[in-house]
């Protein structure tokens, strides 16, 4: 299972909100609960969360086997 913990940690450090990921990197309300429920999520959206937060993929987000 992909999950997004990573995520929220790193938005917390770097002091990025939900608000400024849907007003200023243009990922909508909706995908940031699929973000939350560590639900399917296209990768163009992993590559504004990269571009949005400065950092690798593996920084947002890991594999946990099930």
């Amino acid at each position: 299972m992909i999950v997004f913990d990573k995520l929220w940690i790193l938005m917390a450090q770097k002091g990025v909100s939900t608000y400024t990921l849907r007003e200023k990197c243009g990922i909508d309300s909706k995908t940031v609960r699929r973000l939350r429920a560590n639900e399917n999520i296209e990768t163009k959206t992993l590559n504004k969360l990269c571009m949005a937060l400065d950092c690798k993929i593996e920084e947002i987000m890991e594999y946990i086997p099930d």
